[in-house]
Parts: C-alpha cells; structure tokens; sequence
C-alpha cells in the first residue's frame, strides 16, 4: 500500500509522526515522507523517501511578519499572525507541492498532522482518503480558525471545492490519530468526535550520546530545555541559576538551536550545558523536566513518568501546563514568575512529592497501555481506498 505522510517543517510536527511512519515502512508499505527540505536528512535516515511539501515554519513567519523575532509579536497581533500563517501561508504552499505529486503517484492513504491542513485538503481534492494525526493535547488555539471574520483556511478549501467542518476544521472531518493519553485530552474534543484512534506518543530524537553520568544516575537528574522554537536566554539563565542551587542533583541543560551556549555564562560543576541532547535517550533517566511544555516534551515526560516544572512561552504550552497543574503532574510558573528562587522552589518541591511521583507514575502506565505505532500501522490499510 502506498501511504504519503506529511507534517509541517518543524520538529514539533515531524517528530510525533515518525515512529508511525517508521513503523508503516517496516512492515513493507510503500511510505513517503512529505515536509520541508529541513527533515530530508531526518526522514532518509530511516530509509524512508523525502518529497518536498511546503516551506518551514519560520519562513512562513518572516514571510508574514519579515526578518523579526517571533518573541516580539504582541498577543493582539498573535491572533491574525497565526491565522495567515497556519491559514494561508503554509497550507497553500503544501497543497502547491503536493498537488501534482498525488496525480503523479496517487497513495492509497495521506496521514496528515493537524497543523498541516494543505496536506489533507489536496488529498480531499485528489478523492484520497485521509486521517489526520495529533501531535499533543488538543488546545484552543484550534479555535482560530472558527472566527467571525474572514477564514483563509476556508476561502482556500472553498477553492478546492472541499468544505470544512464547523468543528474542529484543522482536522477536515477525518478520523484523528490521539497521540495524548485520554486521561489528560481535552473532554471537548473527545465527546465531539467518534473516529479517533489511540496512538502511543513514542518519542523520537536523533541518535547521539549522553554523559556517562546520566547513565550511572548517582545522583537525582534535572532535566531543563526551552525546546526549538522558543528558547530564551532570558529565562534558561534564570532556571539554571535557581536548579544550580540543588547541591545533591545534576543538572543537564539543553539551550537549543536558538540560544547559544555562550550567551548563557558560567555554571557550576554540576551544572551541564550542551546545544543539544538526545531528548528520547535522556528522558527515561530523569527525575524531574524542567521544560516549556511543548507537546513532545510534555508527552515524552508523561511516557518517562516523572514530573514536570513548565515554563510556557507561547502557542500551545500555556494549555499543556495548565493540564499537567490539574491533573497534579507538577507546576507551572508563568512568565514575571520565572525567577531563580521560584524555580529552585518548586524544583525541591517536585522532587519529593510523593502525591505528583505517584500520579506520574500513572500516566506513565497509561501511556504504555496505548497501542504501539506498529499496531497502528497494522490498520492503517482499513482507512485506504
């Protein structure tokens, strides 16, 4: 069977759909795999075709907003800011890619992330069944897309002949991948559709290496990164500076690709800087996540089954951190909040909790119950042509 995946070109979107696609190629489909040219080495690497499909994310911003920080967008101009990216910009640039392709191959099956509504609008327009995957909790910000005023999503689909559903119209009315353990998925969005499917957030990352002494684990591990889109030195200066106070942890940090290591001055011995680790090898052998609640951080911590300290900084992470708050998974601390004594506070807290250990432990039991990507790739043929 033919199968075209297709994700947005962030890591964000990409990696939550890997292990399906890996999964779907080992077992002899024939897969493809449609993003931006930033994952060719990504999605080759597991013996899996790259095809072309769209620009990334952060070309999309500066073709919206110009060579500006995405920090500096206001939240009044947030709003319509996302609405030409994730509306205009980038759907009809996927579409624009993957139009002639479905002619030219026609899959049998095009799994699309939720976020990547060009993808399921032209395998809509194509007549090529499609499902949709999930690549965390579902949040409001969905509901961007059902304003008053004028929709550029649904301008584009009326385009295309292709009519949105009222709800939920990132999904397009396709049956829906749930990557996010039902325990913690918004109750809306479960009662409002039928066709969803269960899918193990299996967390995935480049290969790489870890310091020896993660492995030893001779001490409680603290693990803390702003991820790839919104890291700010800013606030990774003042969560080391407060972890760096708990004398008996390591810590390991992740600046990310948008902070330099640099930038972020000395740390103590126990302190560990890197641009970058190998966050699915790492997270097993954590105690506690210090993070900015993105989704695959926040689903990779639940499946690690430790708990969680999150620093929102935009987009979906506010609704992620008020999910782990109410579900007794850790904390949260907002913005002016982000001081080093907030943070080594909480961090001592959230260390010795037994109440938060015992509800992350689970969670992390219920995520293992969910049915793997090999199961799922196993029915994927029921949802083809």
């Amino acid at each position: 069977m033919k199968i075209l995946f297709s994700s947005l070109g962030s890591h964000g979107h990409t990696y939550p759909l890997l292990p399906l696609a890996s999964a779907a190629h080992e077992q002899g489909h024939e897969v493809v795999y449609a993003t931006s040219t930033d994952f060719v080495d990504t999605v080759t690497g597991l013996g899996i075709r790259h095809r072309k499909a769209g620009t990334s994310i952060r070309q999309a911003f500066t073709d919206a907003y110009g060579p500006t920080d995405p920090r500096t967008v206001s939240k009044e101009q947030l709003p319509a800011l996302a609405m030409k990216i994730f509306g205009e910009l980038l759907p009809r640039s996927v579409h624009a890619d993957l139009a002639p392709f479905f002619g030219e191959w026609r899959p049998d099956l095009v799994v699309h992330e939720v976020g990547n509504p060009g993808a399921g609008l032209a395998a809509r327009a194509a007549g090529i069944p499609a499902i949709c995957h999930g690549f965390g909790r579902v949040w409001n910000g969905e509901e961007l897309f059902r304003s008053d005023g004028p929709n550029p999503l649904a301008e584009f689909a009326g385009e295309l002949g292709v009519e949105l559903p009222a709800e939920d119209p990132m999904l397009l009315g396709n049956p829906y991948l749930d990557v996010c353990p039902p325990s913690v998925q918004n109750k809306r969005f479960l009662s409002a559709h039928d066709t969803i499917i269960p899918l193990r957030p299996v967390p995935f990352a480049e290969p790489g290496e870890l310091p020896d002494w993660v492995r030893e684990h001779s001490r409680p591990l603290v693990y803390l990164t702003l991820g790839t889109a919104f890291g700010d030195p800013g606030v990774l200066r003042n969560a080391i500076a407060g972890l760096a106070t708990l004398e008996d942890a390591r810590v390991l940090v992740a600046a990310g690709p948008t902070v330099p290591v640099e930038a972020l001055g000395e740390v103590p011995e126990h302190v560990t800087v890197l641009p970058w680790v190998p966050q699915a090898d790492l997270l097993p052998h954590t105690d506690l996540v210090v993070h900015h609640g993105g989704s695959g951080t926040t689903l990779g911590t639940f499946a690690a089954g430790v708990p969680q300290l999150i620093l929102p900084q935009g987009a979906d992470q506010f609704s992620n951190a008020e999910a782990v708050v109410e579900h007794g998974l850790g904390a949260q601390l907002l913005e002016e909040a982000v001081t080093a004594d907030a943070v080594a506070e909480q961090a001592r807290r959230l260390l010795s909790d037994t109440v938060v250990a015992q509800a992350a432990k689970a969670i992390a039991a219920e995520v293992a119950a969910m049915p793997s990507p090999a199961e799922v790739a196993t029915r994927l043929p029921e949802y083809a042509r």
